[in-house]
């Protein structure tokens, strides 16, 4: 069991933060993109995540089906999945096969919605406040700060952003860091071990088998 996945067992609460993370749910506006400043466009695209869950209720209630179609439709415009499986995998993904990229993208994502999207029923009041941008970063590896807000505690959430190229570019979502831990760091320290047992296939192998035992026991 992960760092993140123990801590969600241990505290409910802190599931919400991690499917807030781990969803970034927003709305596909690309074009609004182009001259957003990284701080607008993360309070714009978690508000928009917190406003569709909260007015659907199959949503809150984790209907994995709606989930994955909110997944496919308005987060993967802002996430740079390709970069975060890759880093996630370390150096073993510059030697698998295209198929074997493919395959690994889909049942990371698969893994992702699959451990979060329980969490959506504990939505309620929860409002998302972006601090000021820390002066000095760079566009390929800039960090948003941001609070969770509600009942208890605020809860510090951190997201990893990079800037597209060419004309019209934006950000792009490529890592977060959920209960201290980031998204990234956490899983490469078990797809290594995995890599290192059996190698890519293994790795595959092993994250279909738990999403495969993750979809029966919802």
């Amino acid at each position: 069991m992960s760092k993140i996945d123990t801590a969600l067992s241990l505290n409910r609460r802190h599931v919400l933060v991690a499917a807030c993370a781990a969803s970034l749910l927003g709305t596909s506006g690309l074009a609004m993109a182009a001259d957003e400043a990284p701080e607008a466009f993360i309070q714009r695209i978690t508000n928009d995540t917190l406003n569709a869950i909260k007015a659907d209720k199959a949503l809150r209630t984790g209907d994995i089906n709606k989930v994955m179609q909110l997944v496919d439709t308005q987060l993967m415009p802002h996430v740079n999945f390709r970069r975060m499986t890759a880093l996630a995998t370390g150096p073993a993904w510059r030697k698998a096969t295209p198929e074997q990229q493919k395959r690994l993208q889909e049942e990371f994502k698969v893994l992702l919605v699959r451990t979060y999207s329980g969490a959506l029923s504990q939505i309620t009041d929860q409002v998302v406040v972006v601090k000021p941008l820390r002066a000095g970063q760079e566009d390929k590896n800039l960090v948003v700060n941001t609070e969770v807000r509600g009942k208890g505690d605020p809860i510090q959430l951190d997201y990893r952003l990079e800037k597209t190229p060419g004309q019209g570019s934006g950000w792009m979502i490529f890592d977060l860091n959920v209960l201290g831990v980031w998204l990234i760091e956490n899983y490469r320290n078990q797809f290594t071990k995995e890599i290192n047992a059996g190698g890519i296939d293994a790795l595959i192998a092993s994250l279909a088998a738990r999403n495969k035992s993750n979809a029966k026991a919802t």
